[in-house]
């Protein structure tokens, strides 16, 4: 008997294997996308938008439970754990476009879309006002504290540290005194929409240049942070094992992995 024929009916063994093999690929891979798509998603924070709570480095994971989960490709979601409260900090869709404007999503459909992170400060039919920098709601000051810490930026810029009480939710701010950022006129969020800030006050762009956001728009409340390093580079650069040795060493912010996003 030649060696080809002895090993004929080794083939079928082999490609029952090989079938198995890949069926558990497969089912993992579409395991992964389906927690992707209606379960929990990772965002990584691009900008200083949100300091203090949160730094330009850290990749945060959103629960798309909370809000309902969205069914792809419309605007349905199925039962909601909760309604958005005043404080969430949650990451929603909104569209740019080619000179960096952002517009809300639904308004501006043609337009190339991004994710957004900030905090949830008026729900629809409240009245909010930014006036002389301080934030009020249904025309009663947003209870703000002056801790006397200051936060230095990465562009040098010394902040001023606040304690800010918002529907319960007690979290940091930031304030630059040099800065004044955007007021913002008595304004009645609408039926349906919903008003964002974000915490470094004065250096945010966000609803009160741009505009409301829906909650179709809305991905849901961030709740963890699961990575975090003082990096913000091009990917293409962690093909270099240097990078990761400088990140692994002295760019990593390993007391913040885990921390819950207040």
């Amino acid at each position: 008997m030649s060696e080809a024929a002895a090993e004929a009916p080794a083939q079928p063994g082999a490609l029952r294997r090989l079938w198995h093999e890949f069926g558990t690929f497969a089912v993992a891979v579409a395991l992964a996308l389906s927690i992707r798509a209606f379960v929990i998603e990772p965002y990584r924070i691009p900008s200083e938008s949100m300091l203090p709570t949160l730094l330009i480095g850290d990749h945060l994971f959103v629960n798309k439970f909370v809000y309902g989960i969205k069914i792809p490709f419309t605007d349905v979601r199925l039962p909601a754990l909760r309604e958005p409260e005043r404080g969430d900090v949650v990451v929603f869709t909104v569209a740019r476009d080619g000179r960096g404007g952002i517009h809300p999503a639904d308004e501006r459909p043609d337009l190339s879309h991004d994710q957004f992170v900030k905090r949830l400060v008026a729900l629809p039919g409240d009245t909010v006002e930014v006036r002389a920098g301080e934030l009020f709601l249904n025309g009663e000051r947003v209870e703000h504290t002056d801790t006397g810490e200051t936060f230095r930026d990465k562009d040098h810029r010394v902040l001023r540290i606040g304690r800010e009480n918002l529907g319960g939710h007690e979290h940091a701010v930031l304030d630059e005194p040099r800065t004044p950022g955007p007021e913002q006129r008595p304004f009645t969020v609408p039926d349906g929409r919903y008003f964002f800030m974000g915490d470094n006050r004065d250096l945010s762009n966000d609803s009160r240049i741009w505009g409301t956001v829906r909650l179709a728009e809305m991905k849901g409340p961030a709740f963890v942070l699961y990575w975090s390093w003082d990096w913000d580079g091009p990917w293409s650069e962690l093909i270099n094992p240097l990078t990761w040795v400088e990140l692994l060493t002295s760019r990593m912010r390993w007391d913040r992995i885990g921390d819950t996003i207040q």
